[in-house]
């Protein structure tokens, strides 16, 4: 079958391309990971962005690998966070494969039930990559975004982390550091705090400040630096005015330019936090920088198709750095297809979880020089009362959408076709329906039972 062969040989070619592995993996190494929240693959100029500068992110891809087919697990906040922090598919957790709505609010069915139970988030029983890390002898921490849950038994400080200074919800003033909500949502620990600044550079900051505090010491860590930006309200650092009178009707509206205010923002404050790892003798950290799905508009996912909220590329490819300096050769690329799962697998296994733990996770470890299987990739993602699913297997990927009542689905040979853009379903009958099934099939064995 075509498929088939173009998948063999999109195996071959990227199996001859795996960034080369240099020398002994350290024992329990620093781990620091920058995610971006909403930043599309077209934001980078290390991407292929024309519009804006990123030099420091761009210097984090020229000395380690940066991945083009890299995923996230959802298409929104809440389930790429749960994939990151669990090491499973988010809907295996119940209740999270959409983002939690601000003031706690549960947008389908599921996550509707849990609100009104006071249990929408991630518990703390399901938590595993911070546990497993600390329980290796990891210091842990989070600066920035969580979106887990507004509530508090699902505190970061009750799922492995040490510390956690940030935000409960999904978005907030840069300024002001609310919601439109009357929730408390911005906490040191469990208390919640005021503070003058801008969003953007307190999360630096406070990742900067924890790793002064570790100068001087050989132990490992774990620094997960979740920044807020470039998400809307689209505040830049010299924006404060405009904040002021932002109102709900303005909340996610903003032009290219002022959303790239925040895009030099963030690349600003990587820069800061690498040259703090370099200053502090932790310059060999294992670095990885993401972000959480694909962009929202004006965000730019470059040439793939649609924006979060869906599973076409533009919605789940997101971009992908990893240094590891003398353990991954600079300058590298990889174009094999891997998820954020992978990321945590790769974690523990790095930090010596075993393959006991690495086992029963959903993703693999692909940062020690493997050959990846040949496997499938799965999505859904749940809204009001809109789903949409995806499953790629080789180039080949099948979507569908439920929305109102109304099927809909595609299939795309995305190595021929990217951007999506020819719906080829009508010729490859039997194609089809192999993935329908294996869709389905994915679908039942990750049923929560919450």
């Amino acid at each position: 079958m075509k498929f088939a062969l173009l998948g063999s040989l999109c195996l071959a070619l990227s199996l001859a391309l795996v960034p080369p592995v240099l020398g002994q993996a350290p024992a329990r190494p620093k781990i620091v990971l920058l995610l971006a929240d909403d930043m599309g693959t077209g934001d980078l100029s290390c991407y292929g962005a024309t519009d804006v500068r990123t030099p420091q992110i761009d210097a984090l891809a020229t000395a380690g690998v940066r991945y083009t087919q890299f995923y996230a697990n959802g298409a929104e906040c809440t389930p790429s966070r749960t994939a990151l922090l669990t090491g499973r598919h988010p809907q295996r957790m119940g209740g999270l494969e959409c983002a939690i709505g601000t003031g706690n609010v549960g947008r389908y069915d599921d996550a509707i039930r849990l609100a009104e139970q006071s249990d929408l988030g991630l518990r703390p029983e399901d938590a595993v990559l911070a546990p497993a890390l600390k329980a290796l002898g990891y210091s842990t921490a989070i600066f920035g975004k969580w979106h887990l849950g507004y509530e508090p038994k699902f505190n970061p400080l009750d799922q492995g982390f040490d510390e956690f200074i940030g935000c409960l919800g999904g978005n907030v003033d840069y300024f002001s550091h609310e919601e439109l909500s009357p929730l408390p949502v911005y906490l040191s620990g469990r208390r919640e705090v005021s503070r003058e600044g801008y969003m953007t550079d307190l999360i630096t900051a406070d990742a900067v400040d924890f790793l002064k505090r570790r100068r001087g010491t050989a132990d490992p860590f774990f620094l997960y630096v979740a920044y807020t930006a470039p998400h809307f309200p689209f505040q830049g650092p010299d924006d404060a005015d405009l904040a002021r009178n932002q109102t709900a009707e303005t909340w996610t509206a903003g032009s290219r330019d002022q959303y790239l205010k925040l895009v030099r923002s963030l690349d600003d404050s990587v820069g800061q936090i690498l040259a703090e790892l370099e200053a502090n003798g932790h310059g060999d950290a294992l670095v990885a920088f993401a972000s959480d799905h694909g962009g929202f508009a004006p965000a730019s996912n470059g040439r793939l198709r649609d924006f979060k909220g869906t599973t076409f590329e533009g919605g789940i490819r997101i971009p992908m750095i990893v240094r590891w300096p003398d353990r991954i050769a600079p300058g590298m690329t990889d174009p094999r297809p891997a998820t954020l799962l992978d990321l945590t697998a790769s974690f523990l296994s790095v930090a010596g979880a075993g393959t006991d733990l690495v086992s029963l996770l959903d993703g693999l470890p692909i940062l020690e020089g493997v050959e990846w299987p040949n496997r499938n990739l799965f999505w859904r993602a749940k809204r009001d009362e809109t789903t949409w699913s995806a499953i790629r297997s080789g180039d080949l990927k099948y979507v569908t959408r439920l929305e109102g009542g109304t099927w809909t689905e595609w299939l795309f040979d995305l190595a021929a076709d990217p951007g999506e853009q020819e719906n080829v379903a009508g010729e490859h009958r039997e194609a089809l329906e192999l993935l329908r099934t294996s869709l389905r099939d994915w679908s039942a064995e990750t049923r929560s039972r919450r």
